[in-house]
């Protein structure tokens, strides 16, 4: 932690103590005002507690437990709340959906797929950030996406497809030594068993994603999900005409991109250039 900054606490945890909270509070039968009456705070805190815009304090949340019989719950959440606000909200719940995905697609346009980085080119990304990030906020995101990785070593693990612009194959972030070894990476992993990887060329003449990267998810129920990122925030889809659109250009991008062997065939030869 880096001693100039005071960590922050979980904005996305907040929020769920706080409606945690709300639901206890209304199956003892009390409004925002009652419940606050009766521990001695106003309206407004509890209301404030409840949206996730005000911490709950460990004396008051010990306090509420004994009164809305909540067997220690809130002071348990109290205590275990993250020190750091690590992920918007969005993304918790894509990683949460990528964890147990069983198969997952993916076009990039900017940067290769998180779960092909290696740790030197995620932290050149998230150095590349602005406004920056500082050094402390840097190492903890570069470890949280290594982290994210064991998902392709899971003892079943989804079927994955990537397809990347050429670009972003070419683009040496981080430098030349961290590239080599990016390239090497993406080598090794494109002979994983389940695991596709394609690359969109340049010399192509028609692009079925103009409209920027996304990625398609099959849930273990067979729900099929798309998310999309942007540059503040993000987007869910989960109309199943509007995955059914996403699915298409998909289909579409892996006709129009090289096959897998040409694309291991492209990664060789820009290693050897190296």
């Amino acid at each position: 932690m880096s001693p100039r900054k005071r960590p922050k606490k979980n904005a996305s945890a907040m929020k769920m103590l706080g409606a945690q909270l709300a639901a206890l509070r209304r199956a003892a039968g009390h409004t925002q005002r009652s419940l606050g009456e009766r521990v001695a705070a106003d309206e407004e805190t509890i209301a404030s507690i409840e949206q996730g815009r005000r911490p709950l304090k460990a004396d008051l949340a010990e306090v509420l437990d004994a009164l809305l019989d909540a067997k220690g719950a809130l002071t348990a959440g109290v205590e275990n709340l993250p020190e750091i606000d690590l992920f918007p909200l969005w993304a918790e719940e894509f990683m949460d959906q990528e964890r147990e995905a069983i198969a997952l697609s993916l076009y990039g346009n900017q940067v290769l797929p998180g779960l092909l980085q290696t740790e030197a080119y995620a932290r050149a990304v998230f150095r590349s950030r602005v406004p920056v990030y500082d050094e402390d906020e840097i190492e903890t995101f570069t470890a949280a996406r290594i982290e994210r990785q064991a998902i392709l070593r899971r003892k079943a693990p989804p079927t994955v497809s990537y397809v990347v612009w050429e670009p972003v194959l070419r683009f040496p972030l981080g430098g030349r030594e961290v590239y080599k070894e990016q390239l090497h990476h993406l080598r090794v992993a494109s002979e994983r068993p389940g695991l596709t990887l394609q690359f969109l060329p340049l010399d192509r003449v028609t692009h079925a994603a103009l409209d920027g990267p996304f990625v398609l998810m099959e849930t273990p129920d067979h729900q099929h999900l798309a998310y999309a990122e942007t540059q503040r925030g993000s987007q869910w889809v989960s109309d199943p005409d509007d995955v059914s659109i996403l699915a298409r250009r998909y289909a579409m991008l892996r006709a129009q991109a090289l096959t897998p062997e040409d694309s291991q065939g492209l990664l060789d030869h820009l290693l050897g250039e190296q």
